[in-house]
């Protein structure tokens, strides 16, 4: 029976990358969304991977949303944790409630969804949690304290994951890309992508959702089984952590 993985933030950019990697790997996969319907059906019409409408900030949405894909697809086996916002600002100008919606959705869902999963796994022996943070959280970046500060959280929170779940045979990494050619950042003006962006990106080039979505198929994979606790940066070079 093939092992069932749930992809937060799962039908656009990054995580729709990740959510068709993880299916052509032999996976039964569940994606997430928070409000982007229209393109939630393309996306479902396209692969055939059901989707889940929650909000993955909310702890009773988490757990009534989680119920519901193990109801319907079977115990998640994988989690990947890729949903998240920005709301950029700099400090002394930045409201609380840019604060809070950033850390909510980009780190407390963090915590929801694996606090959702992690008992069926230990129970079962075996588990991979994946969480995406950003070069942005092992560097910080002008204009997002917020970002910056939830994507840092991330990385933090997965070695302690790590270390309490290593003997349940259950692994938890991070990924953290750099610019990748999604659609957000390819409607940066050419321009500026040639003037400020790629210079500073040793390979000279933008990364691929889909070279993310490999790093993320590895480590759910058996193949990555003595790697917990780690973060790959997969950011072409532009910070060497």
């Amino acid at each position: 029976m093939a092992r069932v993985a749930l992809v937060t933030g799962g039908t656009r950019g990054i995580g729709a990358a990740i959510s068709t990697a993880l299916k052509e790997a032999g996976y039964d996969v569940a994606a997430t969304y928070g409000g982007n319907d229209e393109a939630a059906k393309k996306f479902k019409e396209a692969t055939g991977i059901p989707v889940y409408r929650f909000d993955v900030g909310d702890g009773e949405a988490v757990n009534a949303g989680v119920a519901q894909i193990v109801g319907e697809v079977g115990p998640i086996d994988v989690l990947v944790n890729n949903a998240g916002i920005t709301r950029d600002g700099t400090l002394h100008r930045m409201s609380a409630d840019k604060w809070h919606d950033v850390i909510r959705t980009n780190l407390d869902s963090v915590f929801h969804l694996t606090r959702a999963v992690i008992e069926g796994m230990r129970e079962r022996g075996w588990g991979r949690i994946v969480t995406i943070s950003s070069i942005n959280g092992q560097k910080g970046q002008f204009g997002q304290a917020n970002y910056s500060a939830a994507k840092a959280g991330v990385i933090g929170f997965s070695k302690a994951v790590a270390q309490e779940n290593a003997a349940k045979g259950i692994t938890v990494n991070v990924v953290a890309p750099g610019y990748i050619g999604t659609e957000m950042v390819r409607a940066v003006p050419e321009d500026v992508l040639n003037a400020k962006i790629l210079p500073l990106i040793p390979v000279g080039r933008l990364g691929e959702p889909e070279e993310v979505a490999r790093c993320v198929a590895f480590l759910a994979s058996d193949d990555a089984g003595f790697i917990t606790g780690s973060t790959i940066s997969a950011n072409g070079g532009q910070y060497m952590a």
